[in-house]
């Protein structure tokens, strides 16, 4: 327990203190960079350090034909929410655009307020169609 504790703490002193030390320190961009640089060695390092501490030991045949059962879950999982994920991304590129070029054509043109919303509908399928195949992927 006090071995996660320390991980989480180290988490986020590994967030807080390069930021903080950018924040309270000259704003130059090469400042910046330095920030980030020793923000991920110290992310990663704690990961790294985490993952030899918390998941080191042995491993039976029962627990080794369970983790693959879990690692396929896993990549599903994985699938669903890219699909879930890109698709909703594209999808919300595609109602901005969708939706400005609509605003601007209504503006000049209200009689045409229909058709403009039938184009941003259909942008907005296809977080919809994203959605219905992460479905398909965890049913």
């Amino acid at each position: 327990m006090t071995v996660k504790l320390i991980l989480v703490a180290a988490l986020i002193l590994s967030i807080i203190i390069p930021f903080g030390a950018f924040l309270l320190g000259e704003k130059k961009k090469g400042n910046l960079k330095a920030s980030l640089l020793s923000n991920a060695f110290f992310f990663f390092g704690t990961l790294i350090i985490a993952d030899i501490l918390l998941f080191s030991g042995k491993v039976s045949a029962a627990e080794a034909e369970a983790a693959v059962a879990t690692a396929t879950d896993g990549w599903r999982y994985m699938a669903a929410a890219l699909s879930t994920g890109l698709s909703c991304i594209g999808g919300g590129i595609a109602v901005a655009s969708a939706a400005s070029a609509a605003l601007g054509a209504m503006s000049e043109d209200s009689s045409i307020m229909g058709k403009a919303l039938i184009f941003v509908a259909l942008a907005e399928g296809i977080a919809l169609y994203g959605l219905i195949v992460s479905f398909t992927i965890l049913g």
